[in-house]
């Protein structure tokens, strides 16, 4: 016992050294321009009067900008408030947010990389027509991510259901093992650990037996869990790695435009994503939080890996700067495994979202499988904060008579995000949407399952940040087998889960209801 206390201690110093090590110098940096802007306000301050009316006039200059721009009106609203509220400051700062030729640098490249990749998915038409014949309700939804994202709906895929970290740790460290030609990893968070080290000494060898490894990893999301220059380490062992969207101390919304999937891709037929991350927390070997961490993810094998294969190479050629040969990966069929080759396990379709396409790619998959719904829908999500247009969706289908629940946490990762999420529950509950807490712990897990007959699984969380900020990915399932262990997994979760009743939020109370009002009216800022 003793041996483990100090073995916890260790890792904690550890996470603290990595912290600080990447973290201080861009304290250090961000004081450094409050203190310019300080002092230049103390030099004006005798043309404050002035300086004033100028400044008032900007902030109501941009909030006519923001109030016309093509968002989501959530974020306008948030925006317009926060700018009046503070009119001599807000509008510059707004202003410093978004006017970034970095950041437009930044949109330029991940652009031209989706584009260029756009040309090497070709959509089979028999698959479409089959979808067609067999369901008015699945195919408007293959066709749309289709058409909007590009990616392409396959069959001749299986699909494997991972109902914890655990399960999902343990299959694919034999997967990676497998490899023969080349691995593709993708991940918000990356920590040192069972899991990570695990991985990384299967990676070591197969880097050494020649065959091709790439890693990404987001930089804000790694922050405190990885040191400084870690790619540069595992470029060491003949590992090629990025760190997506690099964190610096200068003010920019580019912030916000992190790389949270999680993707592994294996010689182009074996592929893994859904919400678990690179890191001991998710199966259960580090407590991070109180009780049990309740992941989910999928295996896909057979043709809809090049879905994910093209999606991995997108943001590779954005992070490296290097030209990406697609075809180069495009495995044939004919040349996968045995396990991978001639499967008829339904319709699978991963595709990808992020924050420069024209729609919420993402929230829109959504919201057509709640409209859509018939019998139910059931939803897995670590936040939500969601915006009126999913309020609406969700409450029309509960008040139509459709089976609607939803499980979220008991056990917060965020004490402010929980409590926005728990905002939610009275507009939904009143619908009579079902809400469930999590009571043995925290749960990750991001899913939606309807009628028996679609799913989705994936990165993608219902919150602003997913559906409106980060770059993310996810797997729309039709008639799989797979899908009926999704819905007796969440119906298990729902076992031992808490109901919020409408009248329990009713019991809160108004300071504490009051406060929760006021949390969701930034719920989009946060």
């Amino acid at each position: 016992m003793r041996k483990q206390h100090v073995i916890d201690n260790e890792r904690k110093r550890g996470d603290y050294v990595m912290f600080t090590d990447k973290l201080i110098w861009v304290i250090v940096l961000v004081l450094l321009q409050l203190g310019f802007i300080l002092y230049a306000y103390l030099r004006l301050r005798e043309q404050y009067i002035r300086i004033q009316a100028v400044l008032t006039f900007i902030s109501l200059l941009v909030v006519l900008y923001v109030i016309n721009r093509p968002i989501n009106p959530a974020y306008k609203l948030a925006w317009s408030i926060t700018i009046l509220l503070i009119p001599i400051f807000g509008g510059l700062f707004y202003l410093l947010l978004s006017v970034n030729r970095t950041r437009q640098n930044f949109r330029n490249s991940v652009r031209a990389a989706v584009e260029e990749s756009k040309t090497h998915f070709v959509q089979d038409p028999d698959v479409l027509e089959e979808i067609e014949e067999i369901s008015k309700h699945a195919a408007p939804q293959a066709n749309y991510i289709y058409n909007l994202a590009k990616y392409p709906v396959h069959k001749n895929t299986s699909v494997t259901y991972f109902s914890s970290g655990e399960e999902l740790y343990a299959t694919l460290l034999e997967e990676l093992k497998k490899a023969e030609h080349f691995i593709f990893m993708e991940y918000f968070i990356i920590h040192n650990g069972i899991f990570w080290n695990s991985i990384l000494d299967v990676l070591k060898k197969k880097a050494k037996q020649g065959v091709e490894i790439k890693i990404i990893y987001d930089d804000m999301g790694s922050i405190r869990t990885l040191p400084a220059g870690y790619s540069a380490a595992l470029r060491s062992y003949g590992i090629e790695c990025y760190e997506f969207n690099p964190f610096s101390p200068t003010l920019s919304l580019r912030l916000n435009n992190r790389d949270h999937r999680k993707i592994t891709v294996i010689d182009g037929h074996t592929s893994f994503t859904g919400g678990i991350n690179l890191a001991d927390e998710y199966i259960n070997k580090r407590q991070k939080l109180q009780g049990y961490w309740k992941d989910s993810g999928v295996m896909l094998k057979g043709e809809a890996t090049w879905n994910f294969t093209v999606m991995f190479l997108q943001l590779w050629q954005h992070a490296s700067g290097q030209p990406v040969d697609y075809e180069a990966y495009h495995t044939n069929s004919m040349d996968f495994p045995a396990d991978c080759r001639n499967h008829s396990d339904g319709f699978v379709q991963p595709y990808a979202d992020n924050p420069l396409f024209s729609e919420v790619v993402a929230e829109n998959v959504y919201l057509n499988m709640i409209h859509r719904a018939t019998k139910y829908i059931y939803i897995t999500t670590p936040y939500l904060i969601v915006d009126n247009e999913m309020i609406t969706a969700l409450t029309l289908a509960a008040q139509s008579g459709i089976d609607v629940r939803i499980v979220t946490p008991r056990v917060p990762d965020k004490k402010t995000v929980f409590m926005i999420t728990r905002s939610f529950y009275e507009p939904l509950t009143k619908a009579g949407v079902k809400i469930y807490e999590y009571v043995p712990g925290f749960i990750h897990s991001k899913m939606m399952v309807a009628d028996d007959n679609y799913a989705v699984v994936g990165s993608i969380n219902l919150d602003f940040r997913s559906l409106y900020l980060h770059f993310e990915c996810a797997t729309f399932l039709y008639h799989c087998r797979e899908i009926h262990t999704i819905k007796k997994d969440i119906l298990d979760t729902i076992s031992v889960s808490e109901e919020m009743t409408y009248e329990s939020c009713l019991q809160m109370n108004h300071p504490y209801r009051l406060w929760l009002s006021l949390l969701r009216l930034y719920a989009p800022l946060l």
